[in-house]
């Protein structure tokens, strides 16, 4: 951690712990530069990264204070009772339907699956993936097949490192994006008609990866704030054949859930037991607001049985394709699944990101990154506060960029999707999030694309249609 950051999050303890309240004014700039001992940037530093968090606010020659406490007026929404039993799935053509509509670039995407793309460095990888086509090496085209580039799986290795996880290059395999890091995984461990275990809601990518394999899937609920049960997935893997599980432990697609440590460690022990392989999607672990990482599910397991699944589509990179897995036990299985399929990941791809990560800029991007987001989080949180109706509940993610919603009695979100877009805003309807097709009453909002006036007016629009869904105009 920083200096900025320390002083950051002991200022951020002060007010969750109530000793600093909304309206206080914080110390000054030069009254913090020595009692610390700091110089006035560090202080400003960490001034902005509360106000980004939404925690503080400046206010015109009075200096710094503390906000009111957003997203406290809404309750958090409820946690789902799925089925319990497996099923097949038909939910491709249906989620097709619905992504098509957020391909329109004069609508606001409060749908998108994407964050914006002004927020990543893309003048600097376009530099690296020129000087990757120039320094082309023909031999490349053989020695970079599964696993892939090896400059590339160190600088993965890295960071695994630097989380707590000892993962060698060895056992790293590049593929076409995190979606065919799920298939691979997914194919390495299943045939048609096994069991495979995902949270309730969950990302509809792992829905559609498992349809298209044959697979059944079981729905295990996920709480809006820590994610799966451990509970209920013990009772699953007593009554049914699961194969795998496929969860997202950290700020997950799409209610931001992030599980915490003590449930984490029972999710990993009680796997253990069963000798069942998880595939943790993690895509989103670099986006957390707070100043420390997300726990890593590979530091807290030797076994091989966790299949980690990440990518630099959501943190750095969007439209390179360039994703991985550390594969564990699995890791041979899903190199022969790669080589038996798309046979190998982009070359120039692979090289530029190498490229990027070694000459540094990584950790000072995604900064600026998470600052962004935290950023847009608050006020999205602030305008849903603001216009939605009563009987609205909203979870709080810590990192990532979905805010899901669960709506007053007596809305569609199907219905609300349609009149939304008419209107010209998407939104992601719940129903997308589940085999079952649940959800009918939640959304999920996308807080990562910055508007030019802010997201008020759009979020005002779209609760109108809210308010007179449910009766409560």
């Amino acid at each position: 951690m920083t200096l900025y950051q320390h002083i950051a999050e002991q200022t951020g303890q002060l007010i969750a712990s109530g000793v600093l309240r909304a309206g206080d004014r914080l110390p000054s700039v030069r009254h913090v530069c020595r009692s610390q001992g700091v110089s006035a940037v560090t202080v400003m530093q960490a001034y902005y990264l509360l106000e980004s968090r939404g925690l503080i606010e400046a206010r015109p020659r009075s200096g710094y204070f503390v906000r009111a406490r957003i997203g406290r007026g809404l309750a958090e929404p409820r946690m789902p009772s799925p089925a319990g039993e497996s099923a097949p799935l038909q939910v491709s053509d249906f989620i097709f339907q619905i992504l098509e509509s957020v391909k329109d670039r004069s609508v606001v995407p409060l749908g998108s699956s994407f964050p914006a793309p002004q927020l990543f460095p893309f003048t600097r990888l376009g530099r690296s993936l020129a000087g990757a086509a120039r320094r082309l090496d023909p031999l490349a085209t053989i020695t970079d097949l599964p696993p892939g580039n090896a400059a590339l799986r160190r600088h993965i290795a890295r960071r695994y490192h630097a989380r707590g996880a000892l993962v060698p290059p060895e056992e790293i395999v590049i593929t076409s994006g995190a979606m065919e890091g799920l298939n691979l995984c997914l194919q390495a461990v299943t045939r048609p008609g096994d069991v495979v275990a995902v949270e309730s809601p969950t990302f509809y990518a792992g829905l559609q990866a498992s349809e298209r394999l044959g697979l059944q899937v079981i729905e295990i609920p996920s709480h809006p704030r820590e994610g799966v049960s451990v509970e209920a997935l013990e009772r699953a893997l007593e009554r049914h054949p699961v194969k795998a599980c496929l969860f997202m432990l950290n700020f997950a697609n799409p209610t931001g859930a992030l599980v915490p440590m003590a449930r984490r460690e029972a999710l990993v022990a009680l796997l253990r037991r069963h000798q069942v392989p998880l595939i943790e999607d993690d895509v989103y672990a670099e986006l957390y607001f707070g100043a420390e990482p997300p726990p890593c599910t590979r530091a807290l397991e030797a076994d091989g049985l966790v299949m980690h699944v990440s990518s630099f589509s959501k943190c750095l990179a969007p439209g390179f394709r360039v994703g991985w897995v550390a594969g564990g036990r699995f890791a041979r299985r899903i190199v022969r699944q790669k080589l038996t399929t798309s046979l190998a990941t982009m070359v120039a791809a692979q090289d530029a990101l190498a490229d990027y990560l070694g000459h540094g800029g990584y950790d000072h991007h995604l900064r600026r990154l998470r600052q962004a987001l935290a950023r847009g989080e608050a006020e999205l949180v602030q305008a849903v506060e603001r216009h939605f109706p009563p009987g609205t509940r909203l979870a709080r993610p810590a990192g990532g960029y979905f805010l899901w919603l669960e709506l007053p009695p007596g809305v569609d979100a199907l219905a609300l999707h349609q009149d939304a877009l008419a209107h010209g805003i998407s939104l992601a309807p719940g129903p997308i999030f589940s085999a079952q097709r649940e959800f009918g009453h939640c959304i999920r909002l996308n807080f990562g694309h910055p508007l030019a006036q802010g997201p008020d007016e759009a979020v005002a629009a779209l609760a109108e249609l809210v308010a007179r869904q449910s009766g409560r105009r």
